[in-house]
């Protein structure tokens, strides 16, 4: 049997949970005392999860988001038959849900995985880039190591939470495991906060009750392993902020418009804040770059702004141009969705309301910064 643990290190991971949103509603005050933004990186939560995992910036562990071009690998040519379905059946994100669903184990794939709503006669021209379950060895896009590869080469007795499976089943299971008091390392992640919010906006109802939840589950968490450990520290995180939608932006008629071909002359992944090109032929790209210079709603980024926010991918994996809307505009409709939410993430990671949060209830040395730097903290406290 494993000896009992003195100390603990308990790391929450709040999705969605920005600085902004924070000091709006009281949470956790008097229990996590020690609280700061934290800088997020650009982009969504397949970029967010392996900065946090392995300390590297995008460009270094390899992911941003879940689609790139690559016709020749792509793994999606037995579901272009289903393009010939009407839209009214294949837009459906029920519909959606279940064809990824069936999708997933025919492709072997380990990692989160949802084809959201890229259309069924494009999908054979992308592949998708989070086949393997980040939390597990191997899950990284260009093999770096995780902190979870690092406890499991220490042979640390540690908790690491499903994110399968719903929160409950998550906080019993840790519940359990602080029950036993064998491990040292704790790590849970919630993300029903996120899905709230693109729901209802910054403003819900549901996202103070779901808070106030949260305070209370996790103020029983923290009992608890007090209760079982000399030393508990617990640090609460999140990786990005939630901005809320006031206006929408169809750069997929602006683009449609010029009469290009996609897959001909170019290739395009519209995400929910962002657009990103490939260019087949120079003339594809002078038309197309005119038409997003020409949309007020948002800005193709510099080169500059793409080493700034560590995303100067060594190849054009994930674009040859970014463009990215301005904060609290939607692009809609999108490969993402067909309808509008009520607030999204994944603009300009300085904007304040993408912003994420740390809280503790004692005060780290150094103090993260940014989402990096929750990696060099949890390897600090597995080195200990």
């Amino acid at each position: 049997m494993t000896a009992q643990q003195d100390t603990l290190a308990l790391f929450l991971f709040v999705d969605a949970l920005g600085w902004e949103l924070l000091q709006k509603h009281s949470f956790l005050d008097d229990a996590l005392p020690y609280r700061r933004p934290l800088d997020t990186v650009f982009g969504y939560s397949s970029t967010c999860d392996p900065t946090i995992l392995t300390g590297k910036a995008p460009r270094d562990h390899g992911h941003f988001s879940f689609f790139c071009y690559n016709p020749s690998e792509s793994p999606f040519r037995l579901l272009r038959p289903l393009g010939w379905l009407p839209k009214t059946i294949t837009s459906r994100g029920r519909v959606r849900h279940w064809i990824s669903r069936l999708v997933k184990p025919l492709l072997g794939y380990t990692g989160y995985f949802q084809l959201y709503n890229v259309p069924f006669h494009v999908l054979p021209l992308f592949e998708y880039t989070e086949k393997r379950d980040l939390y597990q060895p191997g899950g990284i896009n260009a093999g770096c190591s995780t902190i979870f590869d690092h406890l499991r080469d220490r042979r640390a007795p540690f908790f690491l939470s499903d994110w399968r499976r719903p929160e409950q089943e998550n906080l019993a299971a840790l519940d359990a495991a602080l029950t036993k008091g064998e491990i040292s390392f704790a790590y849970l992640y919630m993300a029903a906060l996120d899905a709230i919010l693109h729901r209802e906006g910054t403003t819900g109802a549901g996202v103070q009750r779901h808070m106030a939840w949260y305070d209370a589950q996790i103020r029983r968490l923290l009992a608890r392993a007090q209760a079982r450990y000399t030393t508990v520290r617990l640090y609460l995180f999140s990786d990005h902020g939630m901005t809320d939608v006031t206006t929408v932006c169809d750069l997929m008629a602006r683009i449609d418009a010029l009469g290009l071909r996609f897959g001909h002359d170019y290739a395009a992944m519209y995400d929910s804040t962002m657009a990103r090109f490939w260019f087949l032929n120079d003339a594809a790209r002078t038309r197309i770059v005119r038409a997003l210079e020409a949309e007020p709603l948002g800005h193709v980024l510099s080169d500059d702004e793409l080493q700034r926010f560590g995303c100067d991918f060594p190849n054009t994996r994930y674009g040859d141009l970014f463009f990215l809307l301005k904060p609290g505009v939607l692009l809609c409709p999108s490969f993402m969705g067909q309808k509008p939410l009520a607030a999204m993430h994944g603009y300009d990671p300085s904007d304040q309301d993408s912003v994420a949060a740390f809280l503790s209830n004692v005060t780290p040395d150094p103090a993260p910064q940014g989402l990096a730097d929750i990696y060099a903290l949890m390897l600090s406290e597995a080195q200990r």
